[in-house]
């Protein structure tokens, strides 16, 4: 097998150029490649990609060899964990089968959306074994269609192929899927992500327990999902609002789908809950849920927007509501986005009485080693 050493001992997945020695003359972009450490024993074993701006993700610590089966036992762990462990198949058929690093697959993300998997590759290595890993993943947890999604800018950078995968479905439209009950429907025709988002799957079971009775105002809405759950399990009254329009279109077709009553709104999240705090409008409830505001770890323009929000969010919660607020950006950990959310409504002369912090479902597990995984974190607490 090729061989890659590694200047600095780190147990972290993924090895930037600096920390990488000498490879092999027979070591190629996308191989599966002994990691040797810097006296020249074997450390690990991982993908190798020298024109990539992380050239070696380790999959596996340990001198005990592995081969390309060890991805296939890697696909039928997770569905182990999915399907057998947390029977998840019970209460939804969309959830995610493949999370990463954390599944021992670097650069496959999978989810289910009833019989269709959607993939997303973010390395050549996956690329490169996709004739193998699909047929195992439809066999691990009985899809039978994937639909394969690579970002055009990645793709340039890890020297992925342009053109479809033969195993990508090309005719593919919308499903409909089931979570908790509720019914969803997935459009895979629009050409980002799919329109629904399965890590926060049990925070909307959670919510939809709290809005019961209450007014609730969704801030950044996306497809809708929080709002059904909330409406469908008794919320008095339910305000939606997302720039995305499409987004939107398809949050009042989940709604119809489902019968749910919910007033959408088409706007900037921030200039529209600027007017309602001008205007004097709370609500019982309220939620913030928005896209990734941060992308780097010196990005103090996407700090600012979450400060920015939550004051807002803060504002037009009712005296002793509660505030449910979310984060996605993994470059910002529970402690940090913690803190920029009290300082956000501390800065409002009030305070936060915290009863719960979670993050995504079980399905999306975190690697110790890898505390960036740990992308999705929420805050839920009573404003005083």
């Amino acid at each position: 097998m090729p061989t890659v050493s590694i200047k600095t001992f780190s147990y972290h997945p993924s090895i930037w150029p600096k920390m990488i020695g000498e490879a092999s003359s027979d070591a190629k972009a996308g191989d599966l490649v002994e990691v040797l450490d810097k006296d020249g024993a074997t450390f690990g074993w991982g993908f190798f990609n020298p024109r990539s701006n992380m050239p070696l993700r380790i999959v596996k610590h340990g001198a005990e060899p592995i081969d390309e089966d060890f991805f296939l036992d890697a696909i039928r762990r997770a569905a182990d964990l999915r399907r057998g462990l947390f029977h998840l198949d019970d209460e939804t058929d969309a959830y995610r089968c493949i999370h990463g690093d954390a599944d021992q697959l670097p650069g496959l993300v999978a989810d289910r959306f009833g019989d269709i998997l959607s993939v997303e590759i973010t390395t050549l290595a996956a690329w490169r074994r996709l004739d193998r890993w699909i047929p195992a993943l439809h066999e691990a947890f009985g899809t039978e269609r994937a639909h394969i999604r690579i970002d055009p800018a990645l793709a340039r950078v890890e020297r992925i192929p342009t053109h479809d995968h033969p195993l990508s479905a090309t005719d593919l439209r919308r499903v409909k899927i089931r979570e908790h009950g509720v019914t969803f429907e997935i459009d895979f025709a629009e050409g980002h992500k799919t329109g629904f988002f399965c890590d926060q799957r049990d925070n909307r079971r959670k919510l939809a327990a709290l809005a019961k009775g209450r007014t609730l105002l969704d801030l950044c809405c996306y497809t809708g999902a929080f709002s059904v759950h909330a409406a469908l399990a008794g919320a008095e009254e339910v305000t939606a609002v997302d720039l995305d329009e499409k987004a939107v279109a398809m949050a009042k077709r989940n709604a119809n789908i489902n019968g749910a009553k919910i007033k959408f709104t088409h706007a900037d999240a921030f200039t529209w809950a600027r007017t309602m705090v001008e205007n004097g409008r709370q609500w019982d409830l309220v939620l913030a849920d928005p896209p990734k505001f941060v992308t780097g770890r010196e990005d103090d323009k996407g700090r600012g927007k979450y400060n920015d929000l939550n004051r807002l969010a803060a504002q037009l919660v009712k005296p002793g509501g509660l505030l449910v607020t979310c984060s996605c950006s993994g470059m910002v950990n529970e402690f940090e986005f913690e803190k920029l959310v009290t300082t956000a409504v501390h800065k409002e002369q009030k305070r936060l009485q915290i009863f719960d912090r979670t993050g995504a479902g079980p399905d999306h597990p975190t690697l110790s080693n890898y505390p960036e995984s740990r992308y999705l974190k929420l805050i839920w607490g009573r404003v005083l």
